[in-house]
């Protein structure tokens, strides 16, 4: 009887050793990660910005998104209704609609050339555009990133102190100066 008392309490104590033992904060704790925000936001555009916990970004990163998209689409259709407007005037494409046909009887051929490549400009613009805000919002997650674990407090001092240092310097003996210490 004595036997399994001390073999259960034995396996009691083994069982518990780990709901007493100290929590190395240091080995818990994770290190965010610059190099992960970029790739999440190469993915997935906000992502990145979700990962570093910077939620009110992600509707600013769709929003900028999605205008350009609303100009892509605009100007392409721009692009296509002159296109065609030019070609039916030619004799090209003789297979259109009646829009396109009155687009085409507006203008004359260098007009419709003119306008046409101002569409097509535009459009190509535009997906410059799209290409640098997607390049900004990789930009943004990986330097956020860089700063998440950056310290912003109020205390910004200076301290000037005068010092005595103990030890020789260049052989002229013992050694005065002025201590700055910065605190950010």
């Amino acid at each position: 009887m004595l036997r399994r008392f001390l073999i259960l309490s034995l396996l009691f104590v083994i069982s518990a050793c780990p709901l007493f033992a100290k929590n190395d904060s240091i080995a818990m704790q994770k290190k965010h990660e610059p190099q992960k925000a970029t790739l999440y936001s190469a993915v997935l555009p906000g992502l990145g910005q979700a990962y570093n916990k910077k939620y009110w970004k992600i509707p600013i990163v769709y929003a900028g998104i999605g205008t350009i998209a609303y100009f892509i689409d605009m100007n392409s259709d721009g692009y296509r209704d002159y296109r065609l407007a030019y070609d039916y005037k030619s004799g090209i494409n003789t297979d259109v609609s009646d829009e396109v046909i009155s687009i085409a009887n507006r203008y004359s051929n260098e007009n419709l050339i003119t306008i046409r490549d101002y569409y097509r400009r535009n459009v190509e613009l535009s997906w410059i555009i799209m290409a640098l805000w997607y390049g900004l919002n990789i930009i943004d997650a990986t330097v956020d990133a860089h700063f998440f674990e950056y310290d912003i407090s109020d205390d910004l001092s200076l301290n000037v102190e005068p010092t005595i240092q103990n030890g020789y310097r260049y052989g002229y003996g013992k050694s005065c100066g002025v201590s700055l210490k910065l605190k950010f």
